[in-house]
């Protein structure tokens, strides 16, 4: 069994979704913590992905999965990160009349501290217990580390460079060794031999190496801005793997050892998208979930892809986003629920849906 010291995911991520109402300052409560890192999405309408964090120039400082522009500020935005949630203003981004919306949000550790672990300095707030920080440094045109302060080794690496318009750089141990994906983008893995932003060099449990490969600066490039979003697995609440396709509506069962609350796919060898849903826009495995694509504006959709179940989940789909014939995918998934939680009464087991 997968025990979890985490008895409740919930205090450290969970998803919000309410509707908008172009309100100019309107508080949004009910995630149960102030959070760090939020990632929202219009799901009514084709506008762009806001994500904003604690750590970069402001928190009306927004940018975008589905695009590579650099950051922007929006002062209608999001207003603050408060103690049970957030508060927005009039933005369509946000709170558009009549709109629906989720947010995604993750705890840290508020506004982060100096980190010199690696060759260059960072600034990192980070939550060893759910395994995420959220940092920011400053590149060189060179190779360096930088220091991330998960304490373990990190599954998945998401780095933006802020404050230009570069493509996202994704780094996940189901790739092939030293290779990279695009955030906002549907392209395959991009291999060390083409384009080595980590140098060839896997992540370590205190840095992270980058580098300027010539003219491929997405994540080191001389007095730049960069943002990494970091993660490493904690039993019974996160999980970041792969799985091969089978091709079939009887299709891969992926064990994660919780049920899922919020789940991205994307294939490593075939064009596809970063495909994601969750629990909470999606509540029955009826044959059909509610999905977005986080390189995509687009409004949410609705398609047979896979059932969430109290372990993991399962493809129920022969699309090659999601389930191709041989085909490699990497996932990252959080819990609603561990399977079983190691603190007697305080626990809710898992159950099916």
């Amino acid at each position: 069994m997968a025990y979890s010291a985490i008895v409740k995911p919930q205090d450290y991520f969970n998803t919000l979704t309410y509707t908008g109402d172009d309100g100019t300052n309107r508080s949004i409560t009910g995630v149960g913590f102030q959070p760090d890192f939020i990632w929202f999405k219009d799901r009514s309408n084709a506008f762009n992905y806001y994500l904003f964090d604690i750590i970069r120039d402001g928190q009306t400082y927004y940018i975008s999965s589905n695009n590579n522009a650099a950051e922007a500020t929006a002062t209608t935005s999001l207003k603050s990160m408060d103690s049970d949630g957030f508060t927005v203003g009039a933005s369509a981004g946000v709170n558009g009349n009549n709109n629906n919306y989720v947010a995604w949000n993750w705890k840290a550790n508020g506004t982060g501290a100096a980190n010199t672990a690696g060759s260059i300095n960072s600034t990192v707030s980070v939550n060893t217990t759910s395994g995420f920080s959220v940092l920011k440094y400053t590149g060189t045109n060179g190779t360096e580390t930088v220091g991330h302060g998960l304490g373990v080794v990190p599954k998945m690496i998401i780095i933006k460079y802020y404050t230009s318009g570069k493509d996202w750089v994704v780094y996940h141990e189901g790739l092939t060794s030293g290779a990279s994906l695009t955030l906002n983008g549907t392209s395959t893995q991009t291999l060390a031999s083409s384009k080595d932003y980590f140098n060839s060099t896997a992540p370590t449990s205190s840095v992270f190496t980058i580098k300027k490969d010539g003219v491929y600066d997405q994540v080191n490039n001389g007095t730049a801005g960069f943002i990494a979003y970091c993660f490493s697995d904690v039993q019974g609440y996160s999980k970041f793997g792969s799985y091969v396709g089978n091709g079939s509506t009887d299709g891969t069962f992926v064990y994660t050892g919780f049920k899922p609350a919020f789940v991205i796919t994307k294939g490593t060898a075939n064009i596809s998208s970063w495909s994601m849903t969750d629990s909470t826009i999606s509540t029955f495995n009826d044959g059909s979930l509610e999905f977005l694509k986080a390189n995509e504006a687009d409004a949410e959709s609705s398609r047979s892809n896979y059932d969430i179940l109290s372990n993991g989940f399962k493809m129920r789909t022969t699309d090659a986003d999601y389930n191709g014939s041989g085909n490699n995918y990497i996932y990252m998934a959080f819990a609603e629920n561990p399977l079983v939680a190691n603190s007697g009464t305080d626990g809710v087991p898992a159950t099916a849906r």
